[in-house]
């Protein structure tokens, strides 16, 4: 058996890793996991990745989670262009320093903010109060503003002229805000700008086909009421 990635392109970092893979060439199968289902609860997938998260990869009898993990281990296998994750000393440890802040920081305002925006009301059923809304808005305000004054600065990319997989992990991330309503972009025309450059870095095509499910989330139907109370559960720190 090759490369398997088990994925839900719902999923910020499953659609970084996805996309790295693809504008890659790198084979491999795809094996859907739906969170919205419950499907990283199963037995099944805990084999694989006990932790029950995606983005998690196999590759024969190696597996890893984590998706800063996969991306870098996929680079190394693959011998992927050195502008992903450059040999540099400097230049690596630039995309490094993203991928750590990147974590309790943008990741997790954006994430709360999908959530509490759409997917609480929509899919659970569960109001948001509007001052903790309010409070999560101003917080991916000041991610964004750190994103452009810490690390795009006047460059090209977040890490100098080129594409790498911070701006994989960034843009991913920021996508899922955008789903929910929320105008990232539009008073920001230097961020607007660094999307641009990133769509057309890995193909305007890919890059909309990864981020098709999530542009749709609007639409799914509220979940049944046993998956709700499991989700909640697993959920309830996005509320704060």
């Amino acid at each position: 058996m090759g490369l398997e990635l088990y994925l839900d392109l719902m999923s910020q970092p499953c659609r970084a890793v996805y996309i790295f893979a693809k504008k890659n060439g790198i084979p491999f199968q795809l094996r859907t996991v739906e969170l919205l289902k419950g499907q990283h609860y199963t037995d099944s997938f805990g084999q694989v990745n006990p932790l029950r998260k995606v983005p998690a990869l196999k590759d024969g009898d190696f597996t890893l989670a984590e998706s800063v993990a996969i991306l870098l281990y996929l680079s190394r296998k693959y011998k992927t262009p050195d502008h992903w994750y450059p040999q540099d000393l400097q230049a690596r440890a630039r995309v490094d320093e993203y991928l750590s802040w990147q974590h309790t920081t943008l990741r997790s305002c954006c994430s709360r903010a999908m959530w509490q925006k759409m997917l609480f009301p929509v899919f659970l059923g569960q109001p948001v109060p509007p001052e903790i809304l309010a409070a999560t808005l101003a917080e991916l305000d000041r991610c964004l503003q750190l994103l452009e004054d810490k690390f795009l600065r006047n460059q090209a990319f977040l890490t100098g002229s080129h594409i790498s997989v911070a701006d994989l992990v960034a843009i991913t991330e920021l996508m899922h805000p955008v789903s929910a309503g929320c105008q990232v972009f539009e008073c920001r025309p230097k961020l607007a700008a660094w999307r641009q450059r990133v769509e057309s870095a890995v193909g305007e095509d890919l890059f909309q086909e990864a981020h098709a499910v999530i542009l749709k989330a609007k639409d799914i139907p509220p979940a049944d009421p046993a998956l709700k109370e499991k989700l909640r559960q697993s959920l309830k720190g996005l509320l704060q």
